[in-house]
């Protein structure tokens, strides 16, 4: 095998004795993406490997571009366990561009475009990057023009890459002279392949190293439980920046030759003509997607008949009657567990569940809160697992790492989970959060973060954020403020206001302001989050009653 040819310090690798029997499983790829890339591209040169409204990509081309651009970054001085900063959205620049770095091994540092000067400087003070890539504009924001800022303020950033000035980079390569300045970047299948954030609840997000071996075999049995072959072919309207993305679209069609149409942003009479006009046959939502879907009055108009399962995070029953494809509820989690079912899988499992673990190395236990006693079955448990792409630790974060685990390595996911039989074989449903984040539409927010930013409002005493239901994005966030003595608690438009001009991303400003005397407790004296969940949305009941 071939092992770890770059051993980074402060990420935690497997022990010798589970990787062997995770590649002698095939739970683990003896490979890394960028030689898997190759191998598809001799394998099927003249197929569709990425396709957008803007521009498709073969494989030949797909996998000489990115040579290409690879020992471009070479030559301009960037090594392998670099890191670098990554905001750019779902395009095929995005994923030229994150090939080309996992090829020489380049560590991609998966931020998202909404990210602004709180998150980025969070980022670059932990992972000590030396390249940034961004889309040059993004929604009228100019990108490329924040990230120089960023550049000024964080001097280990070096080399800025913007999506529109790939193509001259790769101009001035040629691929005879690519090709040997590649054969030098010697990278072993268990090296750092990314850098993923968690959702944590500070707001800081943690980072996730993820290695090119479990991220092929963990692509692989994802491929193998939805159905997918290299004659598959997927929509993907999503972050192809995030650990979903990469998992579901980008790895398996690097390195089983499948074809993903892309979609820079959420469209859904886009996104049905899209899935007629190349004959889709799996789409994965996470996010706002099932609802918009649900409520688009015209899918009769559509021919769906491709469409072998779309995957969503919840509702998939209502889904499947209004569009007429199987559907099943899907959870994923960046610290390494996904769960999921086929459509051959029972109606139960896929409409009432959210699905099983990929592979039977994924080992999956549900403990009571703050111990590891498991709870008795039918019983609802904080999810707990370990297996072949399970996080093992997270990078330079002793601190971090110290809570997160069992004493048998079993990661606490904070999240809380019900087992349930269907046919002899156990799935799991979702049933809520132990800690204090709120999902809105895909994106984490972390309330600790948002409420010290909005404690510093000179008209604010102070301030809990808590999630309120949302039909479309699942969760929004809610601030219940206590206003200072003669003050006036700010709108939510001036509450945002004051946040983005901190540096907050747009996406993390409370969508709702609530004035509050004192917040509730509990009986030992403790801020009684639950009753301030409790109190907004039988607000919002009683609203929509009127």
């Amino acid at each position: 095998m071939a092992g770890i040819e770059h051993r980074l310090e402060g990420v935690t690798y497997c022990g010798e004795g589970h990787a062997a029997q995770y590649y002698q499983a095939g739970a683990w790829l003896d490979r890394t993406v960028g030689q898997a890339l190759h191998e598809t591209a001799r394998r099927l040169p003249d197929k569709l490997a990425f396709v957008s409204d803007e521009r498709s990509i073969r494989f030949a081309e797909l996998d000489e571009l990115t040579e290409r651009l690879g020992a471009r970054l070479l030559e301009l001085g960037l090594r392998a366990m670099d890191r670098a900063i990554f905001q750019m959205g779902t395009s095929v620049e995005t994923a030229i561009a994150l090939l080309a770095c996992y090829k020489i091994g380049i560590i991609p540092v998966c931020a998202v475009p909404q990210y602004r000067e709180v998150e980025i400087s969070q980022l670059a003070r932990q992972s000590q990057p030396r390249a940034y890539f961004v889309d040059p504009v993004v929604r009228g924001f100019d990108l490329a023009a924040f990230a120089r800022q960023m550049m000024q303020r964080h001097p280990t950033l070096e080399q800025l890459v913007v999506a529109n000035q790939l193509d001259a980079l790769i101009a001035g390569m040629p691929i005879g002279r690519a090709r040997r300045v590649l054969h030098q970047a010697r990278l072993g299948s268990q090296d750092v392949l990314s850098f993923q954030l968690s959702g944590g609840t500070t707001g800081i997000p943690k980072i996730i190293p993820r290695f090119h071996a479990e991220y092929l075999g963990h692509s692989a049995g994802w491929m193998r439980t939805y159905g997918m072959t290299t004659e598959s072919t997927l929509l993907w309207s999503l972050p192809i920046i995030h650990n979903a993305g990469q998992l579901y679209s980008l790895i398996p069609t690097a390195a089983a030759g499948m074809t993903s149409v892309l979609m820079p942003a959420v469209d859904i009479r886009r996104m049905l003509e899209l899935i007629e006009q190349h004959r889709c046959t799996h789409a994965l939502s996470i996010g706002p997607i099932a609802p918009q879907l649900i409520a688009y009055p015209d899918v009769a108009k559509h021919d769906l008949s491709s469409l072998q399962l779309f995957a969503t995070m919840s509702r998939a029953d209502v889904l499947e009657r209004h569009i007429g494809v199987p559907c099943s509820n899907l959870f994923g989690i960046t610290e390494g567990l996904l769960m999921g079912c086929g459509a051959e899988a029972p109606a139960f499992a896929r409409h009432h569940t959210h699905g099983a673990p990929a592979t039977p190395f994924d080992e999956v236990r549900l403990l009571h809160p703050e111990s590891e006693e498991p709870v008795a079955p039918g019983e609802v448990g904080e999810l707990c697992f370990r297996g072949p792409s399970s996080l093992r630790g997270y990078y330079n974060a002793p601190e971090a790492n110290r809570g997160a685990f069992t004493s048998g390595g079993f990661y606490r996911s904070g999240d809380m989970m019900r087992a349930q039989v269907s046919e002899g074989r156990t799935y799991y449903a979702f049933e809520g959060r132990l800690r204090d984040n709120i999902n809105r539409g895909g994106e984490k927010i972390g309330c600790e973060e948002v409420e010290a930013l909005v404690s510093r409002h000179p008209a604010v005493a102070d301030a809990k954020l808590v999630a309120m239901p949302d039909a479309f994005y699942g969760e929004r966030g809610c601030i219940f403020i206590v206003p200072r003595p003669t003050s006036e608690a700010p709108s939510v438009k001036a509450l945002a206001a004051f946040l983005l001009a901190q540096g907050l991303a747009k996406f993390k400003c409370p969508e709702r302001v609530e004035v509050i005397d004192a917040f509730p407790v509990t009986r030992v004296g403790k801020l009684d989050k639950p009753a301030l969940r409790l109190m907004i949305a039988e607000k919002l009941k009683r609203e929509a009653a009127a």
